[in-house]
């Protein structure tokens, strides 16, 4: 069974929390969870990207301070409490709540989550981040589906004050539960949603996002004015351009296919030049270029 939770850093039970995926979103969720006091071990299939993370997370924090976000001793103690493991069973087998953040695929999540569910105590909660993805679905080839919770993070997780809270059909009420206190620990504020193609918020985004790109298609302004326009007219913080190079053109691209899929009509249709960039390696942030140009530092 699981130890018995402390209280951290934020005055909350400190749990011992499992990511898997070494990733944007994985470390993002790492380090947040960290410096809020749990207990995290974070494990990837990629060597490379497990190897790289602890330094990555590390830069982060650097940043906070600089910010003034993070203080004096918080980024040392926070990664005192983060630790890598090469082996998913080791890391996950004694975690409260295991998040995965790996690539959005129906079939990658339920052959994780059935080595998880081998090894983990029955009362550990299984929260999936996935964006748009069915709760149901990744939980259907479970023997208890009932744990299966769905934890949208938004990029930057240390940034981003919103976690969406996914009730699939099966999920146990209190698992909801588990999932929005630990939201709260973080200093997030989540909200509960019904399993539903697109959520809440990707239903929503992705129309924003997707039109901005036909605008550009059409040559109605530049990347960069239709950024700047939402963001002077409409109080948006970033661009939906510029966020789409955050996400991931391709994440938009999945989410877009899977969306126009399950509801249909032109709305979701993903417009050519988004297939076109993804099919070139113009993924955004994470290759260096997609509708800006990304250096290391930015």
């Amino acid at each position: 069974m699981s130890p018995e939770p402390s209280r951290g850093v934020t005055g909350v039970q400190s749990l011992r929390i499992a990511v898997v995926g070494a990733g944007t979103m994985g470390r993002g969720i790492a380090a947040v969870a960290a410096v809020a006091g749990h207990a995290v071990a974070l494990t990837d299939d990629s060597a490379e990207a497990l190897a790289r993370a602890p330094e990555l997370i590390e830069r982060s924090y650097e940043k906070a301070v600089a910010k003034g976000t993070l203080h004096g001793d918080e980024p040392r103690h926070a990664l005192s409490r983060l630790a890598t493991h090469a082996t998913l069973e080791h890391a996950v087998c004694d975690a409260r709540i295991v998040i995965e953040a790996i690539p959005e695929s129906i079939a990658l999540k339920q052959l994780l989550f059935a080595r998880v569910e081998r090894v983990v105590p029955r009362t550990t909660v299984l929260a999936t981040n996935t964006s748009s993805l069915p709760i149901a679905e990744i939980a259907a080839t479970l023997a208890h589906p009932e744990r299966v919770v769905g934890m949208h993070f938004f990029n930057p997780v240390a940034a981003m004050q919103l976690v969406e809270v996914v009730r699939g059909l099966r999920t146990a009420a209190e698992v909801v539960d588990v999932a929005r206190s630990f939201a709260e620990s973080l200093g997030k504020t989540p909200i509960v949603v019904r399993d539903s193609p697109g959520f809440a918020t990707s239903r929503l985004g992705v129309v924003l996002g997707l039109e901005a790109i036909r605008m550009v298609e059409q040559g109605v302004a530049s990347a960069s004015d239709i950024d700047r326009a939402m963001m002077l007219g409409y109080n948006h913080p970033v661009g939906p351009l510029r966020l789409g190079d955050l996400v991931g053109l391709d994440v938009r691209l999945a989410i877009a296919d899977h969306l126009h899929a399950t509801l249909g009509g032109d709305t979701y249709r993903a417009p050519q030049l988004l297939r076109a960039m993804v099919a070139a390696g113009k993924l955004g942030k994470k290759s260096g270029e997609g509708f800006y140009r990304w250096d290391a530092e930015q």
